[in-house]
């Protein structure tokens, strides 16, 4: 097939018929297209495009009940089963705070959305899928047995476009705020500064954004006191250390669009070549380690004294993967997830960027 011309609709239904067990990113890869237009395509023949209006989403998807909520990037998938509970609505930050499905999301990201349905042996499996401007996949919910089928038609029957056309328009991918600044304006003195005054977490991200850099280079230049490297072994070594050891953790999993945190121990930890797989009952974890090109332990201040996280990147600077130690706000670190965390194997640090 040509790449430099798009597949028609109807030659992407035929790829997919042909090559039925492929995953659907990994069919729109080879097919030159985004997971968003490979959706599209179906549009009348088992897919629905929806409006991605993501306040009202989450107020209805409470009453659909126990789904499978599924966040993902190029290197991590991960997913929780649960209900979409204590939701919080906003048009730049959205929250869920629910006992199992925990959520940061923003809207402004999520561009196209389908309602899907796949017959699978008999049975037909219901999605929920969202997509950013570039097509790629932000955030999915996954009914299952115990969903309730009439919330979710109703649902989906609120947020149902007058658009069915089988085509998504999607635009070149937006720049990363993980990605590498090519001329770094802040020096050692001044990130030092800034880091030192954090007073909560979620102010590493203004940090950054202030003194123009990517998190890699800030981990780079601020000094082993408060980031070093780690080897590249260093999350499967985490992994089997809490696993064994019941060690409650926070795992994040995020792109543009939506962020997706487990918090509890891991039990069912199973490898299979260069994959990390947790499979425990109401979280599943699926991570590439071959993706992972750098691991940072990070010692950030805060008002109830530092904590540490585990953080890996892939080849271009985007982070993957995050974990911390299981804590409500207004606690210490767990005195075990910072030992583990401060022996970790480390590497000799890489120069600054």
């Amino acid at each position: 097939m040509d790449r430099s011309v798009k597949p028609s609709p109807d030659e992407i239904r035929r790829a997919r018929e042909d090559s039925p067990k492929i995953r659907e990113r990994d069919l729109a890869a080879q097919l030159g297209i985004s997971e968003a237009e490979l959706v599209a395509a179906d549009c009348g023949l088992g897919s629905l495009r929806i409006e991605p209006r993501v306040n009202d989403l989450l107020n209805g998807l409470e009453a659909v009940g126990e789904v499978m909520a599924l966040t993902r990037n190029e290197s991590a998938v991960h997913e929780k089963i649960g209900v979409y509970g204590k939701v919080v609505t906003g048009n730049h930050h959205a929250i869920v705070l629910g006992d199992d499905i925990d959520l940061r999301i923003f809207p402004k990201v999520w561009a196209h959305g389908f309602a899907v349905e796949k017959r699978d042996a008999g049975d037909i499996r219901r999605s929920l899928q969202f997509f950013d401007a570039a097509g790629e996949a932000v955030h999915k919910v996954h009914l299952r047995p115990a969903s309730n089928l009439y919330a979710y038609q109703k649902l989906v029957a609120e947020l149902e476009s007058t658009n069915q056309q089988p085509i998504a328009s999607v635009k070149a991918s937006a720049a990363d705020d993980d990605a590498e600044v090519p001329d770094q304006a802040a020096t050692v003195d001044d990130l030092r500064e800034h880091w030192s005054g954090l007073t909560d977490v979620h102010q590493f991200f203004d940090m950054l954004k202030t003194l123009k850099l990517s998190r890699c280079q800030a981990m780079r230049m601020v000094g082993q006191d408060y980031a070093w490297p780690l080897d590249k072994d260093a999350v499967g070594a985490m992994f089997q250390h809490a696993a064994e050891g019941e060690m409650p953790i926070m795992c994040f999993v995020g792109n543009r669009g939506c962020i997706q945190i487990h918090s509890g121990p891991i039990k069912s930890l199973k490898p299979i070549g260069p994959w990390i797989n947790v499979l425990d009952e109401t979280f599943h974890l699926h991570l590439r380690t071959h993706h992972i090109r750098e691991v940072w332990a990070v010692r950030k201040p805060t008002r109830d004294g530092h904590v540490t996280s585990l953080e890996a990147y892939g080849a271009d600077g985007k982070m993957i993967i995050q974990f911390f130690g299981t804590r409500k706000e207004g606690e210490r670190e767990r005195g075990d997830w910072r030992f583990l965390a401060e022996n970790l194997p480390r590497i000799p640090s890489p120069t600054a960027a």
